[in-house]
């Protein structure tokens, strides 16, 4: 059965509850609450929320782009923690800045290949997010996406981007979207049907 790891799980429960404490102002700037690098390298304002018009897509989230090199991002202060998992050669870690306590980041041999949220904002592209129905997810992208099941009969919602794919699982107590994450297909869709990301 996929269940994203118990750290996966927590950090999620934890990331809902930061957006729920944090109230997002409306004059608040794009450009500081994407992530933008200063001249240093560090996230501009690490105080900064993320607005309301926040995408995460197939390409990342602000500067975090899939394909970036984890000791790059490391080097320029963008990464918080960071879990390996023992055995396997990806990690998971956590963003600083505006993006901190809103996204979770998979590293595979020290590549970005998934970036995924449970909170609101961000929203992909096309105005997706955690916590919409199935149904609304439906009459968002049409023909273009479509509901999967793993081999346990858990239900997601797929959206092929090229190579990479948005991706909206469950929620573990309420019915619709309880986290989406977007990167390779070859990462993100097989981690959903196997279980495991190794």
């Amino acid at each position: 059965m996929y269940r994203p790891s118990f750290h996966r799980l927590v950090t999620a429960g934890v990331l809902a509850l930061a957006v729920l404490a944090t109230a997002v102002p409306a004059s608040a700037s794009n450009d500081t609450a994407g992530g933008t690098l200063s001249g240093r390298g560090k996230a501009a304002s690490p105080a900064a929320v993320v607005p309301a018009g926040s995408v995460l897509s197939v390409r990342g989230a602000g500067p975090y782009r899939i394909g970036a090199r984890q000791q790059a991002l490391a080097a320029a202060g963008l990464l918080d923690w960071v879990a390996p998992d023992p055995g396997c050669d990806v990690a998971h870690a956590g963003a600083t800045g505006a993006w901190a306590g809103v996204i979770i980041l998979a590293f595979r041999n020290g590549r970005l290949v998934e970036v995924g949220t449970a909170t609101v904002p961000p929203r992909s592209p096309a105005g997706a997010s955690v916590g919409m129905s199935w149904t609304e997810l439906e009459d968002i992208y049409g023909r273009r996406g479509r509901l999967i099941h793993n081999a346990d009969g858990e239900q997601a919602y797929l959206v092929r981007a090229g190579s990479g794919v948005e991706l909206y699982t469950g929620h573990p107590i309420r019915q619709g979207v309880g986290y989406y994450q977007a990167g390779p297909a070859d990462f993100v869709l097989r981690n959903f049907r196997s279980g495991t990301a190794c």
